[in-house]
């Protein structure tokens, strides 16, 4: 496995994928642009610009409406790096016709070029993202899709300013000159895709559903099954509502609002692209190579804070036109609208790929392919929606583009609010990741460990209040931890433990029915195939010493044994937590844990996983206490 994301681009695995996905983004911009270009460069009346203006989009989201169905379907049952090939051979065939539209300067050759690159960006789309958990480990998604995030914004930001470069710099020869470099970026993209390694299909016996009206419903449904994927899929689907509303207007707003000239207006997406790509790499270090949904809330509500400072910044007209980049900068409060750019990307980055990362690690693999294809019709109609609003919003009600950002931002917090509310694990975990990171620095080893799916029984030392915390923030999957009621019960971290779905225990004098429903539902959560954490000593450490591991873990596997499903045992151990925060190491003060070092270094230690029908509480403990060592 990778040590960092970084190291992804080394590996066959992935760097091929990643160069064909940013070659398709960087050519299907740098067509459109050049399609722009080319209409400038004949002198075409402005009723025909605005005609291809209003119909250019809706012949390349018009496929995503008719075809993702048959998309999704078609990924599901095709080797995934045999489909990628197959839609960059279609890339060349379009550019070529494209290549022809150009040479002919053939406006309904180009439109229809353009529906067709709509069809091949359907077909691609499902395989892109389902092709990603089918290569990577658990703990690379959330890296893996933001350096692919990354890729895309830098390519569409590069190919808008290379097709629209073209016609300026080439003068007459331009339309052979934009007709070549489509055909040769599209072979390109085809040529870098033969390098991409077998990764198999979904689900090979899939038979395919010809009517889309039918089978577009049932992918729908797919994609809203599972409660936190489907609300991941309607915060993907709001990304491209927000996204479409910002660069919708930036061209506008970058002349009306900033006083630039054309290249302000490229300099304003560079800005926000730029931000995206940042955020999006941030993602892996900030999640600790985990999918860390708790960054999707400080995402949501950092997009929000700077689009209302933007609206702040500038919420009138500029008292001045024609200001190229360097113009624009000497003016006054400039700075803080390149920062409140900079700053909407960079959070759209952080909301988004830990999206991207929980769809693809909370979907079955056989389903991955239709799930994506639900996520590209739903994001169709949002972002048609989102073009709809945005123009009732200037023309209907005559707001002017900064209060149009106002209403974006304050819309913004409202759906962010609405989905945690929805879902409170997207904030249950934002919470406990701020107390994680403010409180620790966290390294894990042998993570990997943990199976990518069905069920695992975690077995951990207990040394502090925060150790569930700890190891969820570590593991990539989901975990139903087990601990002691009174733990489960203290003010403020009970809400964050039932959220987490976090099964409550007594000792069997204290509470034996509350100890029998623990079982009772520990068996229920591992027949489902669920990851569960427990802490055999039963209590915490006193001394900083591992405790005897009791007989519980024993009759867990026993009774998972018993009913013809034995359960793989995961040890795992907690270093350097004794000297942290909340061990019972500091006890002066009572119930008042003061730490003697904040922010201390801990470790998460993982082990192979072991055969639950052959081992004991006892051979446990000892695995545990060597993999924990002497860093108490």
């Amino acid at each position: 496995m990778s040590s960092n994301q970084y190291a992804l681009l080394r590996q066959r695995r992935f760097l091929p994928f990643f160069l064909t996905q940013s070659l398709g983004a960087f050519n299907d911009n740098v067509y459109r642009q050049a399609i722009i270009g080319m209409l400038f460069w004949l002198g075409v009346s402005s009723a025909d610009k605005a005609l291809y203006a209003n119909l250019a989009p809706a012949l390349f989201i018009l496929p995503y409406f008719l075809f993702s169905a048959l998309a999704g379907q078609i990924a599901e049952r095709t080797e995934k790096a045999t489909l990628i090939r197959i839609t960059t051979a279609m890339e060349i065939a379009i550019m070529s016709l494209a290549a022809f539209g150009f040479a002919t300067t053939n406006m309904a050759v180009l439109l229809v070029a353009l529906f067709l690159t709509g069809v091949q960006s359907t077909l691609f789309g499902p395989v892109k993202y389902s092709m990603l958990p089918a290569v990577l480990q658990p703990r690379e998604l959330t890296g893996g899709n933001g350096l692919v995030e990354m890729g895309t914004a830098l390519s569409i930001l590069l190919g808008m300013v290379a097709g629209g470069s073209v016609f300026a710099i080439a003068g007459d020869h331009g339309p052979w000159v934009a007709g070549g470099a489509v055909v040769a970026l599209a072979i390109s993209g085809h040529l870098v895709s033969r390098a991409i390694p077998p990764a198999g299909a979904g689900m090979p016996e899939l038979r395919i559903n010809w009517n889309p009206i039918p089978e577009s419903l049932a992918v729908l449904r797919l994609a809203r099954r599972q409660l936190a994927v489907r609300n991941a899929v309607l915060g993907v689907s709001w990304f491209w509502f927000v996204g479409t509303v910002m660069t919708s207007q930036l061209p506008a707003y970058a002349e009306v609002n900033l006083g630039g000239s054309a290249t302000l207006y490229i300099f304003a997406l560079a800005l926000f692209s730029i931000g995206t790509g940042t955020g999006s790499m941030l993602c892996e270090r900030l999640s600790a190579r985990t999918v860390e949904i708790g960054l999707v809330p400080l995402g949501a509500f950092g997009m929000s804070a700077f689009m209302l400072d933007l609206y702040v910044a500038r919420p009138g007209e500029a008292l001045v036109s024609g200001l190229d980049v360097a113009g624009f900068l000497a003016q006054d409060g400039s700075w803080r609208i390149v920062m409140d750019l900079v700053g909407i990307g960079l959070f759209t980055g952080l909301f988004v790929v830990p999206l991207f990362a929980l769809i693809q690690s909370r979907t079955p693999k056989a389903e991955m392919s239709r799930v994506f294809a639900g996520l590209n019709i739903q994001n169709s109609g949002f972002i048609v929606a989102a073009a709809l609003l945005g123009l009732a919003a200037q023309r209907v009600l005559g707001w002017t583009i900064p209060q149009v950002f106002l209403a974006l931002a304050v819309a913004n917090t409202l759906v962010a609010v609405w989905i945690f509310t929805i879902v409170p694990e997207f904030l249950m975990r934002f919470l406990s990741w701020v107390l994680v990171r403010t409180l620790y620095r966290l390294r894990a080893r042998g993570i990997d460990h943990i199976p990518e799916e069905g069920p695992a029984l975690v077995v951990c030392n207990h040394v502090s209040y925060m150790d569930a915390l700890i190891l969820a923030a570590s593991i990539p999957r989901p975990v139903r931890f087990v601990m002691y009621y009174r733990i489960f019960d203290i003010p403020v971290m009970r809400w964050i433990f039932r959220t987490a779905k976090a099964i409550p225990i007594a000792g069997a004098r204290e509470d034996p029915a509350l100890m029998q429903r623990a079982f009772d539902e520990i068996d229920a959560a591992l027949a489902d195939g669920q990851v569960v954490g427990i802490f055999p000593e039963g209590r915490l450490t006193a001394d900083g010493d591992i405790a005897a591991f009791k007989s519980g873990v024993e009759k867990i596997l026993a009774r998972a044994a018993q009913a013809g499903r034995p359960v793989p045992v995961v040890p795992m151990a907690l270093r350097g937590m004794w000297a942290s925060m909340w061990s019972r190491r500091d006890s002066r003060f009572g119930r008042m844990r003061v730490p003697r070092r904040f922010r201390a270094r801990v470790a998460v230690v993982a082990d192979a996983p072991v055969d639950g029908a052959s081992v004991d509480a006892a051979m446990l403990e000892a695995r545990v206490r060597t993999l924990r060592g002497d860093a108490a």
